[in-house]
């Protein structure tokens, strides 16, 4: 039986970040991912034919210091700085994302824009208290006409679940800290400040690997190995458990059938939670397992699509607005960096359908899926049917964690249940912890995770991460260091 003081499940952002740590304090580390071909989890880049595709779409800021620095440690001058530039695509109109008060207003006419003032009116007049549930929240921030121009129809395509059923906390996370009231002003250029009370915006630029994610990524695990640690591509967790001591037991299986048995003292999970529960659910209350089987996941196809010619809109990605359409997002990848095209004579796209594993989209052939992306593209106006001259369908499993109503209950019962059970098992990520994570806070958990590990305590509340922070991409990146808000000093 090999040993190993902690193995990794999980070759993503949290995992890899993870084993990078503790190789680099010459800790013994083991990385098992069940993808044999790349590394990244939904941050991996995909290529086909030469042309690379980012699953999901990935800015490189972070208001810690610390992971701006990590970004930098591994890729250096790899890293591109590239503008930002993204808008609602609304009744045949691109809009500025974030809304501009000018534009939106010249765009939606007087009638609507006035629909629009008077439904906020209303909404700061008599909000709901509390809000419940994400409709009642953003209501509350932007009233209801603009809850149903700007909010609705997206996010519903995303969670294929209506706007009432999800709950306030991922707005919370998602879009806090913006203003309307403010943010009107500061676009007539009254009332802008820097410092507190300053109006929150997203931000102007961000860094971004020249091939994609997936090469940030692709260094972490090569780096990992040449500092001795180990990352096994095309094996999978079998079985999980514990000897009387409390050492972790781990079945492994190879692409090949092959099982191998791993001693862990450490065992730092980035799969699903409910997968992991699976795994050890003989060892946990009925209560437990319960709650890990009713958690939910949205999952996701991506397809890309190669044309002819330069794109027809400039933006890293549209958000469609349209119910006539499927698509939800559309990536235009020559402008995340335009060595994700081979040839400078075409454009790439990627087109972002949310679905449920197993349901007719997800079913569907990959040709068909071609075609609708086709079509759907072209009756946007975005890209012209007869330049589409390739294409391909990328399918992300559990691309999102589902924020219902029930799932903090949940969540907190199988955090409480697994610490109360074990104290060696460590879990971070977006799926580990079933947190709609950035990728800088995923790897923030993968950091703090290794740096317990090597102080023999839980110096650091992982759980704490993003848990309080500003709006995900507001204020200015490497502006929190590691005791600030973003990254918690430590669990007491």
């Amino acid at each position: 039986m090999r040993q190993v003081e902690t193995l990794v499940v999980g070759a993503g952002p949290a995992g890899l970040t993870t084993a990078y740590e503790l190789a680099k304090q010459n800790r013994s580390v083991l990385v098992v991912e069940r993808d044999e071909r790349y590394v990244g989890g939904i941050s991996r880049t995909v290529v086909h034919n030469g042309y690379r595709f980012d699953i999901g779409g990935h800015r490189f800021f972070s208001k810690s210091a610390e992971i701006e620095a990590l970004w930098t440690e591994l890729l250096g001058d790899e890293m591109l700085d590239r503008p930002r530039s993204s808008r609602i695509y609304y009744n045949g109109k691109l809009f500025d994302y974030p809304l501009k008060a000018a534009d939106a207003l010249v765009k939606l006419g007087p009638f609507e824009a006035a629909r629009c003032v008077w439904s906020y009116l209303q909404a700061r007049v008599a909000p709901y208290r509390p809000a419940r549930n994400f409709e009642q929240w953003v209501i509350n921030q932007f009233g209801r006409r603009l809850y149903e121009i700007f909010f609705k129809t997206y996010t519903e395509k995303v969670w294929g679940m209506d706007c009432a059923q999800i709950s306030a906390d991922w707005a919370a996370q998602r879009i806090q800290g913006l203003n309307l009231h403010r943010a009107v002003l500061s676009s007539l250029g009254i009332g802008a400040r820097r410092g507190a009370g300053a109006v929150k915006t997203l931000i102007g630029s961000f860094r971004y690997p020249r091939f994609g994610p997936g090469q940030m990524w692709e260094r972490a695990r090569d780096r990992i190995e040449e500092m001795g640690g180990e990352v096994l591509q095309g094996w999978s967790v079998d079985a999980i458990a514990q000897d009387a001591a409390g050492r972790w037991q781990i079945a492994i299986a190879g692409p090949d059938g092959t099982v191998e048995m791993i001693a862990a003292t450490h065992l730092v999970s980035s799969a699903a939670i409910s997968e992991l529960v699976d795994l050890v659910a003989d060892r946990l209350p009925a209560g437990v397992t319960g709650a890990a089987r009713a958690l939910r996941y949205r999952d996701f196809l991506l397809v890309g699509l190669i044309a002819r010619g330069e794109p027809q809109f400039a933006d890293n990605w549209v958000y469609v607005h349209d119910p006539s359409v499927r698509v939800g997002r559309i990536q235009n990848f020559k402008s995340w960096s335009p060595d994700m095209v081979p040839d400078a004579r075409t454009s790439s796209y990627g087109l972002e359908y949310f679905c449920f594993e197993g349901d007719g989209l997800w079913t569907t052939s990959d040709a068909d899926l071609i075609e609708l992306a086709t079509r759907e593209i072209a009756a946007l106006g975005l890209a012209r049917r007869e330049d589409i001259v390739d294409g391909t369908v990328i399918r992300q499993k559990k691309a999102y964690p589902v924020y219902d109503e029930d799932y903090a209950t949940r969540v907190e019962a199988i955090r409480r249940g697994l610490a109360e059970r074990f104290t060696n098992l460590h879990l971070v990520g977006r799926n580990g912890m079933h947190k709609y994570n950035n990728q800088d806070h995923a790897m923030m958990t993968g950091l703090l995770t290794a740096r317990n590990i090597v102080a023999g305590e839980a110096k650091f509340d992982v759980w704490a991460v993003n848990q309080d922070a500003a709006y995900h991409e507001a204020g200015e990146a490497g502006a929190e260091a590691l005791e600030e808000r973003l990254v918690p000093r430590s669990a007491a």
